[in-house]
């Protein structure tokens, strides 16, 4: 299911929400200069709550949604958006998917960051990645790892997807707060070709080495309960880019910005990296 652009929300609060475009949403004023990149790949959405926080905070944000069916494809579509929507070198804040989707960005157009902050990225070496699972699963009860396996997001469905990322959040957040979950704009096309494709690229050492060629601040952060796990992001990174920083956060799944205890925590750490 493409992404349905039309079901836009007017401007209805006080954070300084710009009337969404036919492929972004701004908040603060124009041009934007903090970028936030959903996960998936094709979960377009999901960050809403993070990056409007931000423009809430009194950073100007773009918050784009990827549709290329490639993983370069979205590269050139994010260096597209923020050419038209933003006053380069921003600060890119990836999460998930996104923080490799950043990565690429940062290696291939290093003009256009001025800082690369990965939230919640996925392992970046492939023998990381085969614990994911099993944690998750360990964190459901049968009735939920059921349901979670017989969902099928890929359809289209809005209340499969919503329900899947319910299921999901369960498995991935250490105390969720009671905020409402975003409107997610889910494509099962642009997912499983964009998530082929990334995954070779994971095996394969390429993402690897496209994140040694970055030259711009790099910051990684990662929930210690997130169940991707922070030696997969940590230790590849440091390797390829001794430079970069990284930060666990503890009680802390893999939303941050949703999490009880630790929100506070992330939202000063943003504040100071973006500053």
């Amino acid at each position: 299911m493409p992404f349905d652009l039309t079901m836009r929300r007017p401007v209805d609060d006080d954070c300084g929400m710009i009337k969404l475009q036919e492929e972004v949403r701004q908040y603060g004023k124009k041009p934007s200069r903090v970028v936030v990149l959903h996960g998936g790949p094709g979960g377009a959405g999901e960050v809403e709550p993070f990056a409007r926080e931000l423009g809430c905070r009194g950073f100007d944000v773009l918050e784009p949604f990827q549709s290329r069916r490639s993983a370069n494809g979205q590269v050139n579509e994010l260096r597209s958006q923020i050419e038209q929507y933003c006053k380069p070198p921003v600060v890119v804040i990836g999460w998930s998917w996104g923080a490799w989707l950043g990565c690429l960005l940062a290696a291939q157009h290093e003009i256009l960051v001025r800082t690369l902050i990965l939230v919640g990225s996925g392992p970046l070496e492939a023998n990381y990645a085969r614990a994911i699972q099993t944690t998750k699963s360990s964190r459901l009860t049968n009735d939920e790892r059921t349901e979670l396996k017989a969902l099928r997001p890929m359809a289209g469905d809005p209340t499969h997807v919503a329900r899947f990322i319910e299921l999901s959040d369960l498995a991935d957040t250490y105390a969720r707060d009671m905020s409402p979950q975003p409107k997610v704009m889910f494509d099962g096309a642009i997912h499983q070709a964009v998530w082929r494709e990334a995954d070779g690229m994971r095996k394969d050492g390429a993402l690897l080495d496209a994140i040694s060629t970055i030259r711009c601040p790099v910051i990684a952060i990662h929930g210690d309960h997130d169940p991707r796990p922070s030696e997969g992001v940590r230790l590849p990174l440091q390797a390829a880019l001794p430079s970069a920083e990284f930060v666990e956060i503890k009680r802390c799944g893999h939303k941050p910005w949703q999490e009880k205890y630790a929100s506070d925590e992330f939202y000063r750490l943003m504040e100071r990296t973006i500053a």
